[in-house]
This record gives structure tokens, C-alpha cells and sequence, in this order.
């Protein structure tokens, strides 16, 4: 019976520690971060455009000036996340994440309506509103998870946005993998896909996306190395199937087990949260078990060590009492926490704002026209569905290129990040050039580099506002930085690259002796479509990069300094603010009475 009643016990107590297990795993910081994953992976349908965008036209008979005006709204959206900054300011982030998901559905669903003919054919603005606010989704999903893990995580904030913007790159390639298994080669029910898929997943996860004190872990860069491996894998992957599927035609079913692989790579994460939380759950365990002997402090020492406690959270105080409003034109010291409008009107977001108009404007432009370009310069329409996908995998790889090299090299070697984004906008210049010049099998090479080069700004981008201007008013001024993509994007693609193209297509039209009927598709074949306008983004993205120099040198001495000396601390007052709490907790149970101390 004695025998009995033990391993009844040992039974309770392994059921009570596997549910004690299960719930640190699920509330941990760690999921949180893969939570995040997956909201991310999805959220990269604004990406796809090019895979989409010849059912919109050929469907509604718009010509490319028309296209790249759907094509303006779209990024207008994606990246005008001021209100989903200003909602993250003053709600919790699963309001962010429903918010959202609603536009993303309405948005996109409206779109797959119109484009299947099931309602009537909407108007031009029609259809720039749906877009736009299907893409504004994605401005709402990185506000609410993306934002919410670097608070969580400041001291490894590069890893962060490079890892997590890095599944966001990822995403066209593994919903194309979805779309494939599920619809196979029907593009139009890719639209209907990238309304429900995004939308689905962050209603799922909405009460797991939260702020959580940020607690110093040692081997916390080492953790965000292994889901870098892991997403490495998934990239690679990814990449063979592209190789693959262009060689080789793929049933459905095929198309259905690489997406199952693809599905289970992306929940392989799991398994290095649940080992970082279970560290964790052991070490409190083992804490209760085995606690160090308490310390009794004298009220004097407790005069003391409150002083000392409150002297630091007052410093902090102190900072963070300005309004959002207030000494606009008096900003604190670099690295510390700017108000809204200090930011704003600092000479550093103005150089940042130019760069990123140049920059991400002009590498946009070359994505959303893949398709377009390679129509004009006769590749087969697999190859073009190669470049959608080959940017998709590059964009990833500069995303965690930038965010964990400049995160190595800025904390070795002191390398500031601005002139890591100098050399980014140089070497896509590279890139729009092959375009422009029509090398041989050029196309390839420059959806590689522009991917690259693309993906790896907005890392760099957002950790620089988040290292110049604190992370305070984080939330709104990480969307804020993102308004100057859509800007870049109207003038360098609307405005002229858009316009040179129909303006060619229109004379081929007359030198073939023909006249263009109303709702007739605008289509131009051959080098001059882009060359013009390539050589033009090319200069635009040499200025930005010229511009960005002055950051570097404004710059220079703050990042030669330790700019994570203050979340050090900040986390090392936490953790003897913790122990405090452990210990006192142990005492009470163990003391039962304590003599006062002479005064």
C-alpha cells in the first residue's frame, strides 16, 4: 500500500511538474519570439504582387501606369503604420495584431472578389483602397510582434529585426509553396489565400504577443543564432524547390509534401523554446529545492539599497517624464529617449528619411516590375516566377545578413550600422545597372542583389531609430521611418517609371501601325521599356548613399561608445529586484520571527 501511495505520488507530482513545464513554456518569453515567426511568415504578402498583378490587369484591362498606382497604394499601406504605432502607444499589442487581421481579410478577399468576377468591376480608387488596406495589415502585424520583441529583447535588438524581418522576406516564397499544394497553379485563389492564411494566424496567437520585463539571459544571442540556423535550413530549402520546380513540373500532391516540409520546418523553433524555457523552469525549481541561505538586511542597509535602487529608477524617471509634445527642438542625448516630435524633427531622421526614400524606393520599384521587366526582355514565364521567388529567398538572407553582422560587428569592432546601410544602397546599384544594361541572363544576378540589398535596409533602418531615439515612443517612431519607402516608391515607380514605360509602349504601338482600344492591356517588349528609368534609379540610390555618409560621420562617436550600457543595468536592477522577491518569499516561510534591529 506504502509502495502504492509512492508511485501515486510520483505520478501527481510528474503530471504537476509537466503542466508546470507546458505553462512556462507557453508564457515565456521565448514563445512569444516564436510566435512572432510564424505572424511574420505570413505577413509578406504585399511581396507577392508580381506573382498576382497580370490577373489584375489582364482581368480589369488596366494599363502599367494604372498597375503601378495599385501597386503605390499597396506599399502606400504596407508601410504608413503610423496609426497602428499610435494604437500600440496606448493598447496592448493583441489589439494591433485584431486590428490587423481584419483588414487583412477585407482587403484581400474584396480584391479576390473583383478579380473572379463575383462582384461588379469596381472602380480604379476602389480597388487602391482594398489594397491598401490589405497591405496596411502588415504595417499592423509587424507593429504589434515585431515591436513587442525588441522590448522584450533590447541588448539583442539587431538579431531580433534581422531574424524576425528575415521570415517577413521568407514569406513570399513559403506561401507560394502553400498556394501551390493547396490551389496549385490557380494565381487568382492566391489572392483569396493571402486573405484568410495571415489573418488566421494572428487570431491564434493574439493573447501570446505581449511586453515582458527584459530579463538578462547570457546565452540569449546564442539562442537567436540557433533559430537563425534553423531558418537557414528552412531558406535553403526553399531555394532547392525553386531550383527544382523550374526544371521539373510538380503534381499537386508533390507541391503537397514540399509544403508539409516546409510546414514542419517552420515549427522545428519549438523545440529550442522549449529547452530555453525548461532551463529556466529547472533553475526555479532548483531554487525552492535548494535555495542560497537568505540574507537578512538591517533597515539601514534596506535605507540604502532602496536609495540606490530608486536613484536608478528615478534617472529613468526623469527621462521618460517628458510629453510627446513638449521640447521639441531640445532633444536628449543620442541613445536616449526622444519624444515623438524631437525625433521627428532631428537632422538624423531627415538624413535617414532621404536615404530610405532613395534606397528602398528605388529596390521596390525593381520587385513590384519583376514581372513587367521580364515580359519586356523575353523570359519565359517560369523564369519570372523564378525571380519572384529568388527575391523572396534574398531578401531574407539580407535581412539576418544585416541584422546579425551588424550585430557582431557593432558590439566587437564598434562598426556603426549607417555605414553598413552605405554600402547596402552601393552595392544595389549593381543591380539596377544589369537591369538597365540588359546583360545576358542579367535578370537573375539582379533579382539576387536587389532581393539582397532590399531586405537587408529595412533591418539596418529600424535598429539605427531604435539606437538614436530609444525605445520609448518605439511603436510609432519604427512606422514612421517606413513612410519614406511608399514616398520613394511614388515618385521613382508612378511617376516615372510607369509613365516611360507606357510612353514606349504606346510608340511601339504606332510604329506597328496599330491604335490601342479602351480597357486594351498596355504591354512593351524589348530594352528600352526600362532602360531609362533604371539608369535614373540608379543615380537616385548613388545619392541616397552619398547622404547617408553624413549620418555616419554625425554618428561616429556615439556608436564608438557602449549604447547597451543603460539595458544592462536597467536588466541587472530587475534581477536583484527578483531575487529580493525569491528571497523574501523563502523567508517568510522558513523565519517565523525576526528580531528588530537597534536603531
Amino acid at each position: 500500500m506504502a509502495l502504492g501511495g509512492h508511485a501515486g505520488s510520483i505520478g501527481v507530482h510528474g503530471w504537476g511538474d509537466m503542466k508546470s513545464l507546458t505553462v512556462q513554456v507557453i508564457t515565456g518569453r521565448w514563445f512569444v519570439v516564436f510566435a512572432s515567426f510564424l505572424i511574420m511568415a505570413a505577413a509578406g504578402a504585399t511581396y507577392m504582387f508580381g506573382l498576382y498583378s497580370s490577373d489584375i490587369k489582364a482581368t480589369l484591362g488596366y494599363d502599367q501606369s494604372t498597375l503601378d498606382l495599385l501597386s503605390f497604394f499597396k506599399d502606400l499601406g504596407s508601410n504608413v503604420g503610423i496609426l497602428a504605432g499610435l494604437i500600440n502607444e496606448l493598447t496592448p499589442p493583441w489589439v494591433v495584431l485584431a486590428i490587423g487581421a481584419i483588414l487583412n481579410f477585407f482587403g484581400y478577399f474584396m480584391i479576390w472578389l473583383s478579380v473572379t468576377k463575383r462582384i461588379a468591376k469596381p472602380q480604379v480608387w476602389q480597388m487602391c483602397l482594398y489594397i491598401c488596406l490589405g497591405a496596411n495589415s502588415q504595417s499592423f502585424a509587424n507593429t504589434g510582434s515585431l515591436v513587442t520583441c525588441v522590448k522584450n529583447f533590447p541588448e539583442s535588438r539587431g538579431a531580433v529585426l534581422g531574424i524576425l524581418k528575415g521570415y517577413v522576406g521568407l514569406s513570399g516564397a513559403i506561401i507560394t509553396q502553400l498556394y501551390s499544394a493547396i490551389y496549385y497553379d490557380d494565381t487568382k485563389a492566391l489572392i483569396l489565400l493571402i486573405g484568410w492564411l495571415p489573418a488566421a494566424i494572428s487570431f491564434v496567437f493574439l493573447r501570446t504577443i505581449r511586453y515582458m520585463k527584459p530579463v538578462r539571459q547570457p546565452n540569449e544571442l546564442k539562442v537567436f543564432y540557433n533559430f537563425l540556423y534553423i531558418s537557414l535550413g528552412l531558406a535553403g530549402f526553399l531555394l532547392v524547390m525553386i531550383i527544382v520546380q523550374k526544371r521539373v513540373n510538380f503534381t499537386q500532391s508533390e507541391y503537397g509534401v514540399s509544403a508539409a516540409i516546409v510546414v514542419f520546418l517552420l515549427f522545428v523553433p519549438i523545440l529550442v523554446v522549449s529547452m530555453e524555457e525548461h532551463k529556466i523552469w529547472q533553475s526555479k525549481r532548483l531554487a525552492l529545492l535548494d535555495p542560497s541561505p537568505v540574507k537578512i538586511v538591517t533597515e539601514g542597509e534596506k535605507v540604502k539599497q532602496s536609495e540606490t535602487t530608486n536613484g536608478i529608477t528615478s534617472i529613468a524617471a526623469v527621462s521618460n517624464d517628458t510629453r510627446w509634445w513638449e521640447n521639441v527642438f531640445s532633444p536628449p542625448e543620442r541613445g536616449e529617449d526622444y519624444t515623438i516630435l524631437q525625433a521627428l524633427f532631428s537632422a538624423d531622421m531627415l538624413i535617414l528619411f532621404i536615404t530610405c526614400i532613395c534606397g528602398v524606393g528605388g529596390t521596390l520599384t525593381a520587385i513590384d516590375n519583376l514581372g513587367q521587366i521580364g515580359t519586356s526582355l523575353r523570359y519565359p514565364k517560369k523564369s519570372i516566377s523564378t525571380f519572384v521567388s529568388l527575391v523572396s529567398i534574398w531578401n531574407y538572407l539580407g535581412r539576418v545578413f544585416s541584422g546579425f553582422v551588424s550585430e557582431h560587428f557593432l558590439q566587437k569592432y564598434r562598426f556603426p550600422r549607417p555605414l553598413m546601410l552605405t554600402l547596402t544602397l552601393l552595392l544595389s546599384c549593381v543591380g539596377h545597372l544589369l537591369i538597365a544594361l540588359d546583360v545576358p541572363n542579367g535578370l537573375y544576378a539582379a533579382s539576387v542583389i536587389i532581393g539582397f540589398c532590399f531586405g537587408a535596409q529595412w533591418p539596418l533602418l529600424f535598429a539605427i531609430i531604435s539606437e538614436l531615439f530609444g525605445l520609448k515612443y518605439y511603436a510609432t517612431l519604427y512606422n514612421f521611418g517606413s513612410v519614406a519607402s511608399p514616398l520613394g516608391l511614388y515618385v521613382l515607380n508612378v511617376k516615372m517609371t510607369g509613365y516611360l514605360y507606357d510612353k514606349e509602349a504606346k510608340k511601339q504601338l504606332v510604329a506597328l501601325g496599330l491604335k490601342r482600344k479602351e480597357g486594351q492591356e498596355l504591354n512593351c517588349i524589348g530594352i528600352d521599356c526600362f532602360k531609362l528609368s533604371f539608369i535614373i534609379i540608379t543615380a537616385a540610390t548613388f545619392f541616397g548613399a552619398i547622404v547617408s555618409l553624413i549620418l555616419v560621420a554625425r554618428t561616429r562617436k556615439f556608436y564608438q561608445t557602449d549604447i547597451y550600457k543603460r539595458f544592462r543595468d536597467a536588466a541587472t536592477v530587475t534581477e536583484t529586484e527578483m531575487e529580493g522577491v525569491e528571497s523574501k518569499s523563502k523567508a517568510e516561510k522558513d523565519v517565523k520571527y525576526v528580531v528588530p534591529t537597534e536603531k
